[in-house]
């Protein structure tokens, strides 16, 4: 069982550098590294040449947009297992094994999905469902998060591409959702995704300060969440949920004295409103 591992990155290095170490501490060694590269210098020809020899690396070019870099690097996959991992993610010694022991178990599931959590294990961005199980249309917002979902190459011939108009660096007010939505499609074409809390794959917990830069992304993630929610027609019931979530976030805030997290509550939830409306 191979994996094909697609790396979407621009402007990093020293974390690409853990990325590239933690997988030469893999205890599973069939897997490609397909690295699509949005920077417009070679930054990044130093931080692969180390790695060349010890397992193998393919580098391809692509214009801003993590949905169509990473189409690029699904077209070049030569893998049995896809996965899609950051560039300042890092993978625990034991996770490509792991996950290959689950498709070989369970060949019934097309997909594997875990969580994302910092150094010392602490959850890292929004919350994860605590029980294992299939993912489902109703609980798959608790049950993935793109740098821990693994497809079999299957799925890709199922559902096709992402969709570039959403996801970071899209040019769409649509800054998120661009997993969700795949995975959303891959369901309804008859794909089963099984849901392990104990697959987790090592990511940075982002320090918020409510800053402009963060308060516009929360805006833009907001925005994707909402194109999602009425790209699947979801139920009028579940998009007010999704939208009176932040409205809780800004009176906790404000209770709490925090004013500018509040700010923060409040964009995440015109966000919503307006990219399920547009």
């Amino acid at each position: 069982m191979k994996f094909s591992l697609i790396l979407a990155t621009i402007g990093r290095t020293q974390e690409l550098s853990r990325f590239l170490a933690s997988l030469d501490a893999q205890t599973y060694h069939d897997f490609e590294l397909i690295v699509v590269d949005q920077n417009v210098d070679d930054r990044l020809v130093p931080i692969l040449t180390p790695y060349q020899d010890k397992f193998s690396i393919v580098s391809l070019k692509s214009s801003p947009g993590l949905s169509r870099a990473r189409n690029i690097g699904i077209k070049k996959a030569t893998g049995d297992i896809l996965a899609f991992p950051d560039d300042d993610c890092w993978y625990p010694p034991d996770l490509l094994a792991q996950v290959a022991a689950f498709f070989n178990r369970f060949p019934q599931y097309d997909g594997y999905t875990g969580r994302a959590v910092d150094e010392g294990g602490h959850v890292v961005t929004g919350r994860f469902d605590k029980q294992k199980g299939e993912v489902s249309l109703n609980n798959i917002w608790k049950r993935h998060i793109s740098i821990s979902i693994f497809l079999r190459e299957t799925v890709i011939h199922s559902v096709g591409l992402f969709d570039e108009t959403l996801g970071v660096g899209a040019g769409t007010i649509y800054g998120s959702g661009e997993e969700t939505d795949y995975l959303i499609r891959a369901i309804k074409s008859g794909i089963n995704l099984y849901y392990d809390p104990d697959l987790f794959v090592y990511h940075p917990n982002p320090v918020l300060h409510y800053n402009r830069a963060v308060i516009k992304r929360g805006f833009m993630y907001g925005c994707g969440m909402g194109r999602v929610l009425q790209k699947h027609c979801y139920p009028i019931g579940f998009v007010l949920y999704k939208w009176a979530r932040p409205l809780g976030g800004i009176i906790l805030s404000l209770l709490q004295g925090h004013p500018r997290k509040a700010i923060y509550h409040a964009f995440v939830f015109v966000g919503r409103i307006k990219g399920y409306l547009v």
